[in-house]
């Protein structure tokens, strides 16, 4: 069986796996804030970066992910939910790269969602986002299709590839490389 080209290699899925993170945690208080008890999303995205530092093997958090439930289906707020997917996301990375550019979205979808009178919310994180690229990210990130091209994996045709999902992750994409510009 072909690996995927959404997959990435163990290291690059380290990699991003850990910028995934980042962008998760930015928007996480949009979910803390009403559901105080709640710590699914933030523990999804300790394992995410656990995972970036070589502390837990993809099998282990495979298992860990799928035996919680998730944690948008609880939350109160489109924007507090979109947080909770990018904290699932993010800790998705460990199975294929390709749910980095998923957590992204979500966090930025929340950030969006969050401020309904700043328009310029949404291109304001994904700047933000690609800022904190490290040169590996962004190749690593680059190397992945372009949304809604390849079938075997979440950018292609489905959740991640439509709506405002996918709009986003094609806005990440057509920026990377672009962040020296920035």
């Amino acid at each position: 069986m072909a690996k995927s080209a959404q997959t990435l290699s163990v290291s690059d899925r380290r990699l991003v796996a850990g910028w995934a993170a980042e962008c998760a945690e930015r928007v996480l208080w949009l979910f803390e804030s009403e559901t105080v008890s709640d710590m699914r999303p933030r523990a999804a995205i300790s394992r995410a970066r656990a995972f970036a530092r070589g502390e837990l093997d993809t099998a282990s958090e495979i298992r860990q992910r799928f035996g919680r439930g998730s944690a948008a289906r609880d939350a109160k707020s489109p924007a507090a939910a979109a947080a909770a997917r990018a904290a699932g996301q993010a800790s998705a990375v460990c199975h294929m790269g390709a749910h980095a550019l998923g957590a992204a979205a979500y966090a930025v979808k929340a950030a969006s969602l969050a401020a309904p009178d700043r328009p310029e919310a949404a291109e304001d994180e994904i700047r933000w986002q690609v800022a904190l690229m490290t040169a590996d990210v962004q190749a690593a990130l680059r190397s992945l299709p372009p949304v809604g091209e390849n079938r075997s994996g979440p950018l292609g045709p489905g959740l991640l590839a439509s709506g405002q999902i996918g709009l986003i992750i094609r806005q990440i994409q057509a920026h990377l490389g672009e962040n020296d510009a920035l």
